[in-house]
């Protein structure tokens, strides 16, 4: 089997619009955590949100503008990878080389702006005349889930297979997941694996607020909203944008020279089976379970793990059990850290998102903290990194969770490159 390491990596998301600058504002506890847009907050006043840094259409080309939000994100994040990986597109190797992307709710913007034209052109009497039927021509592929994957391939001359997994909160985790194995299993020889969301509209945030697990905001500092593994965590925030990561074998990446992240080593996947919304500790500690074995490390081998880490009540409790069940008795030397808590839940986003995060933590030595927790639950016992983040540490390897509802877990597990 062949061995699978990450060459490249790019973020554009709450924290800031690229890699560096997300993984500088992680670490300093700052909060991307505000006030919705008004649109939303006309229908929805006590809903907080994480909007992206910066607004794609400040970063496209004319030509792009026309794309789903969404898509738009996933374009810049793939940019800034592909140019991290230092990889040549098109490449000679074209066929060899997959596009794989995890999005939640494709085409949520466009899908929204839709209804709300023809809702607009059929209860407006000045607009009589017109044909609220009327759309623009390419709303399907604009909607579509693998709007994203196909714009990609076009845009860098991937021929190889483009998948795309719509697994709600695990949805990229599965991509990058589905990707490694491709790759190690020698299917491909590299990957481009991209999640991205864009779900900040009105349409779609009442349908999140209708679940009741959107955090409350907080009433002396909006940006304090998001309290992970906290005794007064009311729930999570939604945010927006993209994370990408450049997936290849060994043999690969040494024949062109390439800078070399990270390994790849394990990826667990299991279904809970039991119920749509609550979680499992038998499945989320299966995924660990899996992912530490894939990877043929000791749970005392992992020494930073990025938390799913949503601030929901069961959520946190749940999580916690699973990391005991998984970890043992090295659960307890663990260092765990949700840096949901900064840059809110990007749901089909957020397993890159983490692991790119989790991999600058491996590389830098510093992990990222669990912001705003300043009153734990004692029933969330583990060492969650609270406040402040943690420098000078040697870290070997990394884990990742991603759980969704229905029940998908995903844990991935990444380590330290050593070459042959």
């Amino acid at each position: 089997m062949n061995r699978v390491v990450v060459t490249g990596s790019g973020i554009i998301c709450p924290l800031g619009a690229d890699k560096a600058s997300t993984f500088a504002a992680a670490l300093q506890a700052s909060s991307a955590i505000g006030p919705c847009p008004a649109d939303i907050s006309t229908w929805l006043p006590n809903i907080v949100v994480a909007q992206a840094s910066v607004d794609p259409l400040t970063l496209l080309e004319r030509a792009d503008h026309g794309l789903d939000r969404a898509t738009q994100f996933a374009l810049l994040a793939a940019a800034q990878a592909i140019a991290d990986a230092g990889f040549d597109c098109p490449p000679t190797d074209s066929r060899r080389v997959g596009v794989y992307v995890g999005i939640g709710f494709g085409g949520s913007q466009t899908s929204d702006a839709q209804y709300a034209r023809f809702y607009k052109t059929l209860s407006d009497p000045s607009l009589k005349h017109k044909d609220p039927t009327v759309m623009h021509p390419l709303t399907v592929p604009r909607i579509m889930a693998n709007a994203a994957a196909a714009a990609i391939t076009m845009r860098y001359g991937l021929q190889g297979p483009s998948n795309t997994y719509a697994v709600a909160c695990a949805s990229s985790a599965i991509a990058i997941g589905e990707a490694y194995r491709a790759i190690r299993h020698g299917y491909l020889d590299a990957a481009l694996v991209v999640g991205t969301e864009a779900m900040l509209n009105v349409g779609a945030m009442m349908g999140w607020n209708a679940l009741r697990v959107m955090a409350k905001p907080d009433a002396h500092d909006v940006s304090r909203s998001c309290r992970p593994f906290s005794i007064d965590r009311s729930g999570f925030v939604i945010g927006e944008g993209a994370a990408a990561l450049v997936l290849e074998t060994v043999s690969r990446s040494s024949q062109r020279g390439a800078r070399v992240l990270a390994e790849m080593a394990g990826y667990g996947c299991s279904s809970d089976a039991q119920h749509l919304t609550a979680p499992s500790v038998d499945g989320q500690a299966h995924a660990m379970q899996q992912a530490l074995q894939e990877a043929g490390l000791a749970p005392e081998q992992i020494q930073y793990l990025n938390a799913h880490g949503t601030a929901t009540d069961a959520g946190d409790v749940i999580e916690t059990q699973s990391i005991h069940k998984a970890f043992g008795s090295a659960a307890r030397k663990l260092a765990v850290s949700s840096t949901k808590s900064m840059h809110g839940h990007l749901i089909g986003a957020t397993g890159a998102l983490e692991l790119a995060l989790s991999i600058e933590a491996m590389n830098s030595g510093s992990l990222p903290p669990t912001a705003h927790l300043d009153k734990p639950d004692p029933r969330c016992d583990l060492d969650y990194i609270p406040l402040r983040a943690r420098h000078g540490c040697h870290v070997e390897a990394v884990m990742s969770n991603s759980f969704a509802f229905g029940g998908s877990n995903v844990s991935l597990v990444a380590r330290r490159f050593a070459a042959p």
